[in-house]
C-alpha cells in the first residue's frame, strides 16, 4: 500500500501564534480547521509539495553545523524533528520570518550541497530552515 498524503503534526502550546508564522508568514495554505467545544483546535495547513528527508545523527549535527556554524545547534528539547521550505530567497525570507516572529538561529548560509539555508526557531518552538536551492 502507498501512502497518499503525509501530515507532521507539531504540537504547541501557542496555536495562534504559530498558526500566524506558518501561514501568514510562510505562506502555507489554509486546508482545513476543525475545534471542539473544551478548546481543542487544530489548523491543516499544505505545501505544495513534500518530502521526507531521513537522517542519521551524523548528518543532522553535520546540518547543524553548516546551517548554524559551531559544533551545532543547542536544542531546548531532545530535536528530532526540523522543518525545512523551500523558498525563492533564502535572505529575504530571513528577514520577513523573523519580522513575522520567528528568532534567527543563523543568517543564510551556503551549504556544500549548493543551497542556501537560514537556521531560525519558529513560534511554538520548532526548528525550521529555509532554504534556495542554488543551482
Amino acid at each position: 500500500m502507498t501512502a497518499s498524503q503525509l501530515r507532521l503534526v507539531l504540537e504547541t502550546d501557542d496555536l495562534d501564534a504559530a498558526l500566524a508564522f506558518y501561514r501568514d508568514v510562510v505562506g502555507l495554505t489554509e486546508r482545513e480547521a476543525y475545534s471542539e467545544d473544551d478548546g481543542a483546535r487544530v489548523h491543516i495547513l499544505e505545501v505544495p509539495t513534500a518530502t521526507l528527508e531521513l537522517a542519521n545523527p551524523r548528518q543532522v549535527r553535520f546540518i547543524d553545523r553548516v546551517e548554524a556554524g559551531g559544533e551545532g545547534v543547542a536544542h531546548p528539547y531532545p530535536l528530532t524533528v526540523r522543518i525545512a521550505f523551500e523558498v525563492p530567497d533564502a535572505a529575504a525570507a530571513a528577514e520577513e520570518w523573523t519580522a513575522g516572529g520567528a528568532t534567527a538561529v543563523a543568517p543564510p548560509t551556503e551549504t556544500p550541497w549548493r543551497s542556501l539555508n537560514a537556521r531560525f526557531e519558529a513560534p511554538g518552538g520548532m526548528q525550521v530552515t529555509a532554504f534556495q536551492e542554488l543551482d
